[in-house]
């Protein structure tokens, strides 16, 4: 058994999750939730999915390991995450995602929820012991199927209803969209929304089969296909999500897609912020650009939640949080017009993408236009798939052994300033750029991040971190 806690959810190969693992885990926390007093017999627990193959069989585990433990499962169908986390705030309810975002089919994932939001890391680790006790607990690795009373439809009303209000019914009147749909499960629910605000929504690309989208690393054969969309079909934006929806992708005219934390730099900005959680991995220049308080964290959802909770016990308000892959977290009510949107502490795709939008239309800009009208660093980031856990970790524990070892490592690119090592290790470079090398939480991966003054001066700073990280050897 392979699962393990990442960076948001469990995480693991699709074939060890089918079966007794997903009925032990849910069970874990079912009983974490039932001791703590979060929850009580008979108490609701909604559970959603995505569209990989897998799904629908570890959900059907979950509900049945629900059953035995005396709770009612509400099965919430093919649903955002977003949209489960705001249905079960609506109603009391604990929550369990079987997704594994936008990491490939080959491998899936559950995300836990307290009737109150996402659990945090010291509910992760009473899981995590849970299941280790209960790992030879007959009843507890119980798979059965199971099934539960219906709440698709509630639920994904909810959460339209949520996002017809932030922008006004005509604010993207004449604006020509594309909604890349591929296998997310919020494609329709976006062309909905979008449509509502008076555009003309193209849907695109839709797929039966599963197609991982990393709204943080968009692969090539993606940016061309988007810029293929956008010229053929004269476009304004693409927007689409990652599998489960929490996380968004915004594209230009030309296809080029938008960084995710440019896209939490203007909801930020659109909401009035007075306080912004987010990532050592997020742009530098949001402390110099925001006009609002920025608390940098460790990467993960339950950093930032963390982070916001802190804020909020100060008396702070206007509080929201976001990732370098552009999911938005509301700490805070926010009032929009005449409307308030409730807080919702876990990663949503719509709210920064409407934002981003209406924003654009409002100032008669095109989203390149409205891009260039900030003056941010610019940031780059890739990965290295198949990256070994244990070479990262080897890697990693070399780099932190001694500074001479990071010096000699990036001797090749330049001379070493300062370093941060709130996750990974983020390096600026006495000629003010930035490289930070991080292993993935959820897949074996090496994750690398630059910044620089211009887009040549990034790419080719990233070329050569990409290439320093393939070259190592333990």
């Amino acid at each position: 058994m392979t699962v393990k806690f990442g960076t948001s959810g469990l995480r693991g190969l699709s074939t060890d999750l089918v079966g007794s693992v997903s009925a032990l885990y849910s069970t874990a926390f079912a009983r974490h939730m039932l001791e703590s007093g979060a929850l009580k017999p008979g108490s609701p627990v909604v559970i959603g999915r995505d569209f990989r193959p897998s799904s629908p069989e570890i959900s059907s585990t979950i509900m049945a390991a629900m059953k035995r433990l005396g709770l009612v499962s509400i099965d919430c169908g093919t649903i955002p995450t977003p949209a489960l986390a705001l249905y079960g705030a609506s109603i009391g309810a604990a929550g369990i995602m079987v997704t594994g975002s936008h990491i490939p089919a080959d491998r899936n994932g559950i995300k836990f929820y307290r009737p109150d939001g996402e659990v945090n890391k010291s509910d992760e680790e009473a899981i995590t012991r849970l299941a280790a006790a209960l790992k030879d607990d007959a009843d507890a690795n119980k798979v059965e199927a199971g099934s539960g009373t219906a709440g698709e439809a509630e639920a994904a009303q909810l959460f339209i209803d949520r996002n017809l209000g932030i922008l006004a019914p005509d604010a993207l009147k004449g604006k020509r969209i594309g909604i890349y749909q591929h296998s997310s499960v919020a494609r329709d629910m976006l062309v909905t929304v979008v449509e509502h605000c008076g555009a003309t929504v193209f849907p695109l690309g839709r797929s039966e089969q599963f197609i991982p989208v990393d709204t943080e690393a968009v692969s090539a054969d993606t940016v061309t296909q988007l810029a293929h969309w956008s010229d053929e079909l004269a476009l304004d934006a693409i927007i689409s999500t990652d599998g489960d929806g929490d996380r968004p992708l915004v594209a230009d005219e030309h296809g080029r897609p938008l960084r995710g934390d440019l896209l939490g730099l203007i909801v930020s900005r659109f909401l009035k912020a007075k306080v912004v959680a987010t990532p050592v991995t997020s742009n530098s220049g949001l402390e110099q650009d925001g006009g609002f308080a920025v608390r940098r964290t460790r990467v993960g959802s339950p950093f930032v939640i963390a982070a916001m909770e802190e804020e909020l016990s100060a008396g702070e308000t206007g509080v929201l949080g976001f990732e370098a892959n552009g999911g938005l977290m509301l700490g805070s009510d926010f009032t929009i017009g005449d409307k308030t949107i409730a807080a919702l502490p876990t990663r949503d795709s719509f709210l920064p993408a409407l934002a981003v939008l209406g924003t654009a239309a409002d100032r008669g800009l095109s989203l390149s236009e409205l891009v260039d009208d900030f003056n941010l660093p610019v940031a780059l980031s890739d990965r290295l798939e198949n990256y070994a856990s244990e070479r990262s970790a080897s890697l990693m524990q070399h780099l932190r052994a001694s500074g001479d070892h990071l010096s000699a490592f990036l001797s090749p690119i330049g001379a070493v300033e300062s370093v941060s090592d709130i996750d990974g290790l983020r390096a600026t470079l006495a000629d003010g750029r930035v490289i930070h090398f991080r292993p993935s939480g959820n897949a074996p991966e090496m994750r690398c991040y630059v910044e620089a003054a211009n887009k040549e001066d990034a790419e080719d700073l990233l070329k050569q971190g990409l290439s320093l990280l393939s070259s190592w050897t333990a």
